[in-house]
């Protein structure tokens, strides 16, 4: 290997370091944001905002995000979307604590959260490997997805509902083996964008379990 490329390697993974650095500090702030926004939400028994506003939300501050992703207001905008989505989960969590046995789910799934994604990052961090071929599955994935969940809204099966969350689940655990291969191998330098997607996947993630987890015990 030539001197130059030498340090364009290291160079390389410098730049990794920093933004798996940046990320990772970033993601922690958020995930304790947002569930102090969540238990704030629970306790003041706040309602659900419905399908709309949530939807309006999320991908109107995911545009804000990704339009200021270079600039101070990007991280601001960061805390908006974590804390505005810690608020929405807080009326599903108090369903769910409402149940016989609705703390057990919840701790369950959140423990199978923080397991799998300790894993997957763990696996994508050691390993170093290239998941780049997981691109055209997760592009295949959201469209499937997508489909699915305007289905449910007219198609009441049980099935269908379980199929959607294990769905969500498995493109969830992708995408975090994705993104983290992303930062690993230098693909991705945006600290702020690859912030996001690690908490919208582990938000995702956390809701296809306990819906799973729910369903399996028929609740």
């Amino acid at each position: 290997m030539r001197y130059t490329d030498t340090i364009s390697t290291n160079q390389t993974q410098e730049v990794a370091n920093k933004t798996l650095r940046n990320t990772y500090g970033l993601l922690s702030i958020t995930l304790l944001f947002s569930a102090l926004m969540a238990g704030l939400s629970m306790s003041l028994n706040l309602p659900h905002p419905g399908i709309i506003i949530t939807l309006v939300g999320f991908y109107g501050l995911l545009f804000m995000i990704s339009k200021f992703q270079n600039s101070a207001l990007g991280i601001v905008l960061v805390f908006a979307l974590t804390g505005f989505m810690g608020i929405t989960i807080g009326p599903i969590l108090n369903a769910y604590l409402s149940l016989p046995n609705g703390t057990s789910l919840v701790m369950s799934a959140l423990a199978l959260t923080g397991l799998a994604f300790l894993g997957l990052s763990a696996y994508a961090l050691i390993s170093k490997q290239d998941f780049s071929f997981l691109s055209g599955f997760l592009t295949v994935g959201v469209f499937v997805l997508i489909f699915a969940m305007i289905l449910g809204f007219f198609v009441q099966m049980p099935a269908l509902q379980i199929f959607i969350s294990a769905g969500f689940a498995l493109f969830s655990a992708a995408m975090i083996l994705y993104q983290t291969g992303e930062i690993v191998r230098g693909g991705e330098t945006n600290y702020i964008m690859a912030t996001v997607t690690l908490f919208i996947s582990i938000y995702n993630l956390f809701i296809s379990l306990l819906s799973l987890l729910g369903m399996a015990r028929d609740d």
